[in-house]
C-alpha cells in the first residue's frame, strides 16, 4: 500500500467539497481547509498544487478558484486511501465468516499475515485490539485463539453501540452546513434509494452499505474512542446477518427504510425524531443480531 494514503483520502474528500461549489466561485483559505480535511495545511497546499495541475481549480496567488466541476477520473481508487487497519479490519472479517472459525479456533498472526498481504505487525495490532474485549486470546509462539460471540457478550456489545451512535447522531444534527459528512450522508442517502429500487436482485449489496452509514454517524462523534470502538461493532453488526440468510431479502429492505427514516430526521435536523429513529433502528439490529446468534450452531 503506498505511503501516502493519508494525502490521498484528503486528496478525494476535497474533491467532493469541490462538487457543491459553481464554475469560478472562491474556494476559500488553506486554514479553514485544513481544519476540514484534518490535514496540514501543508498537505493543503500540496493538494492546491495537484488540483491546478489537473485543471480542476486555478490559482493566482493567495486567491483560488473553482475552473471545473471534478470527475470521477480525478478521484484515487479507493484501494489506495485505504489505512492498512481498514485492510486487515475487512479481509479478517471475511476470513472469520467465510473459513467456518469456530470457537477455540488457532489464529497463527505470521500465516494470516501471508494471507492478507500485510506486515506481521499489523496483523498484530489488529488482534491486540480485540483481545481487549475478550473475543481472542493471545496464545503460544504468536498464536491466538477465537474465542467466539456469545449472547451477553451481544447483549453487552449492543448496550455500549447504541449509546455510542445516539451521542453521535445527536452531534451530527449539530455538525456545520459546510461540513463533509453531509455530503458523505447525501451520497449514502442516494445509494440507499437506489437500492431499495433494485432489492429484488441487489439486497445482498447492503452489507456495505450499512457499514458505511453507520460508521459516517459515529465519525461525526468526533470522539478516538467511539470511533476506534466501532472495529468491534462491525464484528458482531456489520457480518451478523451473513451468519443467518433465512429472510435476509425481507430483513434487509425493512433496514434500508429504517436507515431512511434515520436519514431523514438526521437532514431535518429533528433531534426528537433522529433519537427516535435511532432506537427503532438499534432495537432491530439487536433482534437480527441475536437471532442471528442463535442460528449459528455452536456460537450461542
Amino acid at each position: 500500500m503506498k505511503p501516502n494514503n493519508v494525502y490521498k483520502r484528503a486528496y478525494n474528500l476535497a474533491l467532493v467539497r469541490l462538487e457543491n461549489l459553481d464554475a469560478g466561485a472562491a474556494i476559500g483559505s488553506e486554514p479553514a481547509w485544513a481544519e476540514a480535511l484534518g490535514v496540514s495545511r501543508t498537505t493543503v497546499r500540496a493538494i492546491f498544487a495537484n488540483l491546478a495541475r489537473a485543471g480542476v481549480i486555478v490559482s493566482e496567488g493567495r486567491d483560488k478558484a473553482l475552473l471545473r466541476a471534478p470527475e470521477l477520473s480525478d478521484f484515487f481508487a479507493e484501494d489506495e486511501t485505504q489505512q492498512v487497519g481498514s485492510i486487515v479490519e475487512k479481509r479478517f472479517m471475511q476470513w472469520i465468516l467465510h473459513g467456518d472459525c469456530k470457537p477455540g479456533q488457532q489464529i497463527n498472526g505470521l500465516d494470516l499475515s501471508r494471507k492478507f498481504g500485510v506486515s506481521t505487525s499489523a496483523i498484530r495490532d489488529y488482534l491486540s485490539r480485540f483481545s481487549q474485549f475478550g473475543l481472542l486470546q493471545r496464545g503460544r509462539n504468536g498464536s491466538w485463539v477465537f474465542k467466539g460471540f456469545t449472547e451477553d457478550f451481544a447483549e453487552e456489545l449492543f448496550e455500549v453501540r447504541k449509546m455510542f451512535e445516539l451521542r453521535s447522531a445527536q452531534r451530527f444534527v449539530a455538525l456545520g452546513d459546510d461540513d463533509p459528512a453531509w455530503i458523505a450522508l447525501s451520497r449514502i442517502r442516494d445509494e440507499h434509494l437506489l437500492l431499495l429500487e433494485e432489492a429484488a436482485t441487489r439486497y445482498s449489496d447492503f452489507s456495505e452499505l450499512d457499514e458505511r452509514f453507520h460508521r459516517c454517524i459515529n465519525d461525526a462523534s468526533r470522539n478516538r474512542f467511539i470511533v476506534n470502538f466501532y472495529d468491534v461493532i462491525s464484528m458482531i453488526f456489520h457480518y451478523h446477518y451473513q451468519w443467518n440468510k433465512r429472510d435476509e431479502k425481507e430483513r434487509n429492505i425493512a433496514a434500508i427504510k429504517e436507515h431512511l427514516a434515520y436519514i431523514a430526521a438526521l437532514f431535518d435536523r429533528d433531534a426528537r425524531a433522529v433519537e427516535e429513529a435511532c432506537l427503532i433502528h438499534m432495537a432491530t439490529a439487536r433482534e437480527t443480531m441475536l437471532a442471528a446468534i442463535g442460528a449459528r450452531a455452536g456460537w450461542a
